[in-house]
């Protein structure tokens, strides 16, 4: 099985960045309590859980991940 912390680490370090990925996630309150974000905004990879500005969303929310328009996780 594949973790969504290992894909995302793989496009940053192997693919050359995460500014072609695309990350939907569960965010309670948003419509359909669901979130896209650009992988450019992406602030850090931590162990348990990525960074945007000042949020921190556990990797158990993601639901899918895009790379250059190609689904490459899905929960």
């Amino acid at each position: 099985m594949t973790y969504p912390r290992e894909v995302l680490n793989r496009i940053k370090w192997v693919k050359g960045g995460l500014s072609d990925v695309i990350v939907t996630y569960v965010h309670r309150g948003a419509p359909d309590d669901m979130a896209m974000i650009k992988g450019e905004d992406i602030v850090e990879l931590g162990r348990s859980f990525f960074r945007v500005g000042e949020s921190h969303v556990p990797y158990h929310r993601i639901i899918k991940i895009e790379n250059d328009g190609e689904e490459v996780y899905r929960a």
